[in-house]
């Protein structure tokens, strides 16, 4: 493991001279070497070796909003930004659930817009997600009737 501050060539004209942080560790998991480059210059060196753990929720959360569509959020409370996040977590959990069931080969993309535009057709979703390319059953002869109207 190494931990380093280095200085990176000043661009001309300019008097200031940057340092960053050079760390280097082990992956045991899976035998290579790491090496960050970073500004912070406070966190010791395993925080900074943990950023690849940070990645993977950085990845998660742009597969939430790309997904789910959160683009704003209708408040600044602890409230008005967790009530959109948990739902889109719900409707993801619930798609990754969908597709593992599925034999069809669905990609959550494509099965969350399918699943968008199916939703105002009548059909049993479990035949519809082992094959989306099915036709829908017709219509029913009669029309059902609302109980005490």
């Amino acid at each position: 493991m190494a931990d380093e501050v280095i200085s990176l060539y000043r661009l001309p004209g300019e008097s200031r001279e940057y340092f960053f942080r050079r760390v280097e560790v082990w992956d045991a998991e899976q035998k290579r070497r790491l090496v960050f480059l970073s500004n912070h210059m406070q966190f010791g060196p395993t925080t900074l070796a943990a950023y690849k753990e940070r990645w993977q929720v950085e990845l998660f959360f742009k597969a939430l909003k790309q997904l789910c569509k959160i683009k704003i959020f209708v408040g600044t409370s602890a409230n008005a930004v967790k009530t959109p996040v948990w739902t889109a977590l719900i409707a993801m959990f619930l798609l990754r659930c969908l597709q593992l069931r599925a034999r069809f080969g669905w990609d959550l993309s494509n099965l969350l817009a399918l699943l968008r535009q199916q939703s105002f057709v009548h059909r049993d979703l479990r035949t519809w997600l082992d094959d989306p390319f099915q036709p829908p059953p017709p219509p029913p002869e009669q029309q059902l009737e609302l109980a005490g109207l």
